[in-house]
């Protein structure tokens, strides 16, 4: 079952001759939370794997997005009922992204500190981080709460919130396909101090803070949203196209077709383009009733489709034009929005999501013991293989 080869042979070969190569300009990475990971990752005993570190962390973060989910499922309680999600849960997930946050940072560090690192290091963490891009949102969302009728933000708000946030990560992995060059994006150390801060004022002050009028009638919620969508379409997608430019003018690109160098984006816009037909379509209006379930599904597809980027952009090999998902999803889509499924649509989201979800596990499992084989090494282990 856990043996399944995902990735081929010319892609195992490819890894053999990767190498890492990142860019970080951003002023709080570099002059503010740098400085304090250097501390922390002094205390990591020598002994613990890197990737046991980027596990942890993402463990955290996956175990507060469950805890948040058993108090608010439909993303109603912050709005409706205040109490309803206990002061220890927020000041909770402050920690757990502080913790998920100082591990994804340090695991690199470490890495190179126990002369350990790998592809397969790199591959982890960054099929990691293009699920819980997703989980860090969803989690938020119930600090807000959804639209109703006089605070909180629409379902349809939370939909678009997401997608730019995906969209982003999905330029960063498309730019390093084109460069060679992970330019990280100065968004994320961002989006981790301000969930973290955003977490402990609703801790302390209580959700009420996000329910009353900050400036000019603007919620702190619409000016979260109006920042993201400034940052995303005005600095950080034009500032992609710069380097990716730049890199055409030094005739340093990896790819020389234009036709190459946008394959990847083929699958990632399809996949939006089909869940939008769904949400705008629906004859049930199913991201109203079922907000959680749907969002966490866009999640885990939008993971599956990047980690297949990540590993052409990593092995130098060319991504597939059409991920498999596409498929079931477009007769899924088709029956929702055709009527076929009637009642039977929260129900049959309901499966979808469990089997999309299984089968990117199964990816991420099969795909790591791939790699740890080729390259005789263990996961969560600094030890070597013995070879057969």
């Amino acid at each position: 079952m856990w043996r399944w080869r995902y990735v081929s042979g010319r892609q195992l070969h490819g890894f053999r001759h990767y190498k890492y190569s990142a860019v970080d300009t951003n002023p709080l990475s570099v002059y503010i939370m740098q400085p304090i990971w250097n501390k922390i990752i002094k205390i990591v005993p020598l002994w613990i794997a890197p990737n046991l570190l980027t596990f942890s962390g993402f463990v955290m973060i996956l175990f507060n997005y469950f805890l948040i989910s058993f108090y608010d499922w439909d993303y109603t309680a912050s709005g409706t009922s205040p109490g309803l999600v206990p002061t220890w849960v927020w000041l909770f997930s402050a920690f757990t992204t502080f913790c998920a946050y100082a591990l994804d940072s340090i695991d690199g560090k470490h890495a190179r500190r126990t002369q350990s690192s790998t592809p397969l290091g790199e591959l982890f963490d960054h099929g990691l981080d293009s699920w819980a891009t997703s989980i860090f949102v969803l989690s938020f969302f119930s600090v807000c709460s959804r639209d109703n009728g006089k605070t909180g933000v629409s379902v349809y708000t939370m939909y678009i919130y997401l997608s730019i946030v995906l969209f982003n990560f999905m330029c960063s992995h498309w730019e390093k396909y084109n460069t060679g060059v992970l330019f990280l994006p100065w968004g994320y150390d961002i989006s981790q101090v301000v969930l973290i801060a955003a977490y402990l004022l609703t801790g302390t002050v209580g959700v009420e803070v996000w329910q009353k009028p900050l400036l000019f009638g603007y919620y702190i919620t619409d000016v979260l949203v109006i920042l993201l969508i400034v940052f995303s379409l005005f600095l950080s997608f034009p500032q992609t196209l710069y380097n990716i430019h730049r890199a055409h003018l030094k005739k340093t690109l990896k790819n020389d077709s234009l036709y190459e160098g946008l394959l990847p984006l083929v699958s990632p816009l399809l996949l939006f383009i089909l869940l939008t037909v769904w949400v705008v379509l629906s004859p049930s209006n199913i991201l109203a009733k079922q907000p959680r379930l749907f969002l966490w599904m866009v999640g885990v597809a939008f993971s599956n489709v990047i980690c297949k980027v990540i590993i052409c952009q990593m092995s130098s090999t060319r991504p597939e034009l059409f991920h498999w998902f596409l498929f079931p999803l477009a007769l899924v889509v088709y029956a929702a929005i055709s009527g076929l499924l009637g009642r039977m649509e929260e129900a049959v989201l309901a499966v979808f999501t469990i089997l999309v979800t299984a089968a990117h596990v199964h990816y991420g499992v099969c795909v790591g013991r791939q790699l740890s084989e080729h390259l005789n090494i263990y996961i969560f282990s600094l030890k070597k293989r013995v070879q057969e």
